[in-house]
């Protein structure tokens, strides 16, 4: 089958390692996300082999193996194959999702979808539009990467989703009951932006905004941080932010805009 792995190396690995760093359901925000997103569905259920790769899963593979359950809600014939770049963290194959030795060049692979999360954070920024360009053309045609960070709780996650053509969005979630403010985002932002959070630059005036909606919609605290977030999310639009709103209600507070909205000054 095309993209199928023949062995655990096909290619010399590209990039560092790093420190592998991972934990169960710590990245449950952003798969959530995955999952009901229209552009990540529409993608995996058009194409003929619906192959994902999850790229440095770090130490333990939790977050490969509970990806690949979510996507399966989509289709269940979504093959996942983890690949890390250290050799050591390789493990056997399980509940149906492959595992392989591999960096920035996918094991020479053609993924529909690439998901990359806590590897260009340890990386210094001037590296991360080589290595977006890189793993972008490595993707299978229409194929879509979503790179970003987490905290290591998983209650802080900022991701940019990117297609052949560049980046699309930016997506911040958070949990609910235990981020004060929308700018405490702020520390988790992708590596392209989290250096960006200066006065002049278009991030920092997206999350200085949402944080003077979040404390206009302060009278709301009464009913919950969630509905006091959807009428924080409604002053933005009003305010002219293209801000994404969700179809349906969804567990957790989620900020979404175009990457035109925050692409660096």
């Amino acid at each position: 089958m095309a993209g199928r792995p023949k062995d655990r190396q096909l290619t010399v690995p590209l990039g560092t390692v790093t420190r592998g760093t991972t934990g169960t359901n710590r990245l449950r925000r952003s798969d959530r996300r995955l999952v009901h997103d229209p552009l990540i569905a529409e993608v995996l259920r058009r194409v003929a082999d619906p192959l994902v790769v999850d790229l440095g899963y770090g130490a333990q593979p939790w977050t490969t193996l509970e990806l690949a359950a979510r996507l399966r809600t989509i289709r269940p014939d979504i093959r996942v194959v983890g690949l890390e770049i250290d050799p050591a963290r390789v493990v056997p194959d399980r509940d149906g999702v492959r595992f392989a030795r591999g960096g920035f060049e996918l094991a020479g692979l053609r993924p529909v979808l690439v998901r990359a999360f806590n590897v260009l954070r340890q990386y210094p920024e001037s590296a991360v539009a080589e290595a977006w360009a890189r793993i972008l053309r490595g993707l299978a045609p229409n194929g879509v990467l979503v790179e970003g960070t987490c905290d290591e709780l998983g209650r802080r996650c900022a991701w940019v989703v990117l297609d052949r053509t560049g980046p699309r969005t930016l997506t911040l979630a958070w949990d609910p009951f235990t981020v004060e403010r929308p700018s405490d985002l702020a520390e988790r932002l992708p590596k392209a932006l989290i250096h960006r959070n200066i006065p002049g630059e278009p991030v920092h005036a997206l999350l200085s905004a949402a944080d003077l909606a979040w404390a206009h919609s302060a009278p709301l605290a009464v009913y919950g941080p969630r509905v006091r977030w959807r009428a924080a999310a409604n002053l933005l639009r009003a305010q002219g932010w293209p801000v994404h709103n969700p179809r349906r209600r969804v567990r957790d507070n989620v900020l979404t805009v175009p990457w035109t909205t925050v692409a660096p000054a």
